[in-house]
């Protein structure tokens, strides 16, 4: 087996999944105006944003994982 599983892969998606929703349970007001605010961001905002979160997440992985 490799460094990799699809059992891997549901797992982050579940607890994705979870985060999210317990995020939206806790704080419904905050995420709305949250939504709002992406909604009218730019699109070079987002593709930065969303870059440093993928870069975030790929070190997060890569320090627990000892890739």
């Amino acid at each position: 087996m490799g460094i990799f599983s699809f059992g891997d892969f549901i797992t982050a998606l579940g607890l994705a999944f979870a985060i999210e929703g317990l995020v939206f349970l806790a704080f419904p007001d905050p995420v709305r105006k949250m939504m709002v605010s992406v909604a009218t961001s730019p699109n070079a905002q987002l593709r930065i944003a969303g870059f440093i979160s993928a870069i975030i997440g790929i070190i997060i992985i890569w320090c627990v994982r000892g890739l």
